[in-house]
């Protein structure tokens, strides 16, 4: 029996772009060339995808501190979604539009939610978390316990890098399987509340630090809400709470542009 086929919608690359950047959109244009079967498409898209991410971010950096602090935080991404917007009604639309014209089916919104997740993670965590983290320690005095500070990071880090692998699979897993393991992420993040909490009671911890881990508490609780939404999208097999996790997922992005 031939299996059917499933596309990403227009929308969902567009939500998955925001959130995850080209390198989302590369990827979910890749899966939908792999569906239309054609294989050099595929394999194009994503390598531009990884490659216009390069250049994004290489031409943020280049921008003077004075002058991208003016920038609102949402216009990059608005720009780069709506020109990918663009770009994939002219690649794919017809395509998009014919399936769904022949009742064809699509992947849910939240599996597209969830492919901006993880690249939004691979993207910007790293940067606005280890790296900050990791400058924020080189450049202040060493008048309080580093060594537990590290210790808890490290374990922070690793939570949060156990909790997001299962958007690696969520679209080859069962429900049951995604279930329990977005629950399991839920349980990490609140052992992340805890370990910031328990970095906040060191002795003469600076102010920097501090203010620091205001925002890594608040990461934590949309990650928590994050993960208890995307459980009911998937418990409900429904595309109606996909708004709540685009709102969410705006959140988190905006801490984590706060941390860099």
């Amino acid at each position: 029996m031939e299996e059917t086929k499933r596309f990403y919608s227009q929308r969902a690359i567009t939500i998955a772009t925001y959130f995850g950047g080209p390198l989302a959109a590369g990827y979910l244009v890749k899966k939908n060339y792999e569906t239309l079967e054609q294989p050099d498409n595929a394999r194009k898209s994503l390598i531009i995808g990884i490659v216009s991410t390069i250049l994004i971010f290489a031409g943020i950096f280049s921008i003077p501190e004075d002058i991208i602090d003016k920038i609102p935080n949402a216009l990059i991404p608005l720009i780069y979604t709506g020109i990918i917007y663009l770009i994939v009604e002219r690649v794919q639309g017809e395509n998009l539009k014919n399936h769904k014209e022949s009742g064809g089916e699509f992947y849910s919104g939240w599996k597209a939610a969830g492919v901006g997740a993880i690249t939004m993670l691979i993207l910007a965590a790293g940067i606005a978390l280890t790296a900050f983290i990791a400058g924020d320690l080189s450049n202040t005095q060493p008048n309080f316990d580093a060594v537990t500070y590290d210790k808890g990071v490290a374990k922070f880090v690793d939570n949060e890098n156990k909790s997001i692998a299962v958007f690696s699979v969520i679209e080859t897993q069962t429900p049951d399987y995604l279930i329990k393991e977005f629950s399991k992420g839920i349980v990490m993040w609140k052992e992340n509340k805890e370990i910031v909490e328990g970095l906040n009671s060191i002795e003469n911890l600076p102010k920097k630090l501090k203010d620091q881990n205001t925002l890594l508490l608040k990461y934590c609780e949309f990650r928590i809400q994050h993960n208890e939404i995307i459980i009911k999208a998937i418990s409900e097999d429904t595309d109606k709470y996909v708004s709540d996790i685009e709102r969410i997922g705006f959140e988190i992005n905006k801490i984590l542009e706060e941390l860099k």
